[in-house]
């Protein structure tokens, strides 16, 4: 019987993606840019390393929800005294701080243990169209088959990238 050896995988170069929430529903949203923080969108994903890339996510203030959220949901903290729950509705926090209710939808959907506290120091939130990392060329992040290009939703990514005219056995 043979055995074989696993070798760790040793991370490759982090990218960086941007994501513009105003297109995207909050909740489709945060499960795709948590997957892209943790790296299991790639073929060297381990669950006990940190591969995910960096994301910015611009226009948080402009969020989708769906359904009754906006009236029904709340945040629930504690100061740490006595008697020192605070209930925040969603209406409020998207008012005072948009970019705390695309942090905490992320968070929701990343590990609770200190792997996860690391990668969530990856994402990047800007309330306005702004962000300060065009340094690092972000890439548009797709979700699903849906991408911003050039601040329009194009159906299908893929084609948007490839003309027809380049794909083999067309005309």
């Amino acid at each position: 019987m043979r055995t074989t050896k696993t070798f760790p995988v040793q991370p490759d170069e982090r990218k960086w993606f941007v994501v513009d929430a105003q297109e995207f529903i909050l909740g489709r949203m945060a499960s795709r840019v948590a997957t892209v923080l943790r790296g299991k969108h790639k073929p060297i994903y381990s669950p006990h390393l940190d591969h995910g890339d960096h994301v910015v996510v611009i226009n948080a203030e402009k969020v989708r929800l769906t359904g009754k959220k906006i009236e029904k949901k709340t945040y629930f903290r504690h100061t740490g005294f006595i008697g020192g729950g605070k209930m925040t509705s969603l209406s409020e926090m998207l008012e005072k701080k948009p970019a705390e209710v695309v942090r905490l939808a992320v968070w929701g959907m990343m590990p609770k243990t200190r792997l996860g506290r690391s990668q969530i120091k990856k994402l990047k939130i800007y309330a306005g169209p702004k962000h300060p990392h065009a340094a690092q060329n972000p890439e548009t992040l797709l979700m699903g088959d849906k991408a911003i290009v050039a601040g329009a939703i194009v159906a299908n990514a893929t084609a948007a990238k490839t003309p027809v005219a380049d794909k083999p056995g067309v005309a």
